[in-house]
């Protein structure tokens, strides 16, 4: 995997924001969007263990219409020699033109296979894994999870936590499948904490955070929490709202704003200081988990 030159570790900035400033907070960025031009953030994390494990075998994985694990993971095949195969939810899709995001997955060499909603919420079960594989034509393939969240991967996220330790007092971070949370918590010192921002709505995010800290480490590690309320209605849902937010923190600091992931994290942080969530003196780390993908 280092044939891939990642910058780790990623950097931490510190950032000047009066919205942190005049509560006494001091705002640092984990850059981990600058880990890997295309493997970006805790893709990087989550995928590399996975790719030394499939050692030249077929990947598949798991995602939705707009998935960046699935672009991810498209772009680890091209740029190593993997063939990859991409199972999408909804085979409504397979009869109309792709959307950008997919259609970027095809052009790395990314063979997609769409299935119907009601076998992908089942994809976890064997046998319906089994037929998954079978359709798919990839019954020898390396499967990864959706989200790209297993225990390889949460043990690798892990070293994010590490990397972060006596830096920050807490960590903050968006959380999809919550495999990065689960590693990053691992990682940290007794005395530091993290909240995790789910982006998709539901409130079951807890139990499969420390289902896979379990597997990974055998027990519940690191002082962490959820704050569910930031999702702003669901994965991929960018209401003009926290577009507005976004683009402000752009206009601010001159950095790129990730929308379904990094744009929920940062509005939380500044909701939660607001409301007097840190003490004076807190140094607040906020994980860039992604960059926007170009079209």
């Amino acid at each position: 995997m280092t044939d891939l030159r990642p910058r780790l570790p990623s950097p931490l900035q510190e950032v000047a924001d009066d919205r942190f400033a005049r509560h006494g907070v001091r705002l640092l960025l984990k850059r981990d969007d600058l880990i890997h031009p295309e493997l970006i953030g805790n893709k990087w994390r989550k995928l590399s263990p996975n790719l030394e494990r499939a050692a030249g075998r077929t990947l598949l994985t798991f995602g939705g219409a707009y998935s960046n694990h699935l672009r991810a993971t498209a772009a680890a095949g091209r740029l190593l020699g993997l063939p990859t195969v991409g199972v999408v939810r909804g085979d409504e899709l397979a009869g109309r033109p792709l959307n950008p995001s997919l259609a970027r997955c095809a052009a790395d060499g990314m063979r997609l296979h769409f299935t119907d909603r009601a076998t992908y919420r089942r994809k976890a079960e064997p046998d319906t894994l089994a037929t998954v594989l079978r359709t798919a034509g990839a019954e020898d393939a390396y499967v990864v999870p959706e989200g790209g969240s297993n225990t390889l991967a949460v043990r690798g996220c892990r070293a994010l936590g590490e990397e972060l330790r006596g830096r920050a007092d807490v960590v903050v971070l968006a959380c999809g499948t919550g495999g990065t949370l689960a590693g990053l918590a691992a990682g940290l010192a007794p005395e530091q904490r993290a909240v995790g921002i789910p982006v998709l709505k539901g409130g079951f995010l807890g139990e499969e955070i420390q289902a896979l800290q379990q597997q990974a480490f055998g027990a519940r590690r690191g002082a962490w929490r959820l704050d569910d309320r930031f999702h702003f209605g669901g994965y991929a849902r960018v209401p003009a709202e926290l577009d507005s937010f976004a683009a402000d923190f752009e206009r601010r600091h001159g950095i790129p704003v990730e929308r379904l992931y990094v744009a929920k994290s940062l509005y939380a942080l500044v909701a939660l200081v607001e409301e007097g969530a840190f003490p004076r003196g807190t140094r607040l780390a906020a994980v860039v988990t992604g960059a926007p993908f170009p079209a």
